[in-house]
């Protein structure tokens, strides 16, 4: 298979989502699950996404469209479209698959994952977390991480204008 191929097999729709879930539950992996608009990807992500990652077996992302990210931030974004965002983070080592959801929340496909673990950045506080309820009612863990300090794609995009 080629590194493309490779790539290109982390990003799942339909039902290939629900087979990859019931192969990672029979292999009893811990599935941790984020999700985020990843407009312009950069230091602050990777550095998220690699500690997130280390807190189980299978990291999977959840992307908003193109659709939810301008009704997120504005008819200006995304800078870098849906495709784009999520081959880029599909191409992350310690990414095992990205699903785009279309809604402004992923809390209909946290209910579908169903995560043990459920990471945001600390930017957020437990409370404000989509999901959390849904996760620990199953017995799973929330979690915030530390963000690097100084990146965002906002100010990317802002200091680009």
């Amino acid at each position: 298979m080629s590194k493309l191929n490779i790539i290109e097999s982390k990003i799942l729709e339909g039902k290939q989502i629900d087979r990859m879930l019931a192969y990672w539950n029979f292999k009893d992996y811990k599935i941790v699950f984020t999700n985020g608009c990843f407009d312009i990807l950069h230091k602050g992500h990777l550095d998220f996404l690699a500690r997130a990652s280390d807190l189980g077996d299978v990291m999977v992302v959840g992307l908003n469209t193109d659709r939810s990210v301008r009704a997120i931030k504005g008819p200006g974004r995304p800078m870098l479209d849906e495709n784009s965002r999520r081959m880029l983070l599909a191409s992350l080592s310690f990414v095992t698959a990205v699903i785009l959801f279309d809604e402004e929340t992923p809390v209909e496909l946290i209910r579908q994952v169903q995560p043990d673990i459920l990471v945001k950045g600390s930017d957020y506080s437990l409370e404000e977390i989509v999901g959390r309820e849904i996760v620990t009612e199953m017995g799973g863990e929330v979690f915030t991480l530390d963000i690097v300090k100084g990146y965002s794609s906002s100010t990317i995009i802002d200091s680009l204008k």
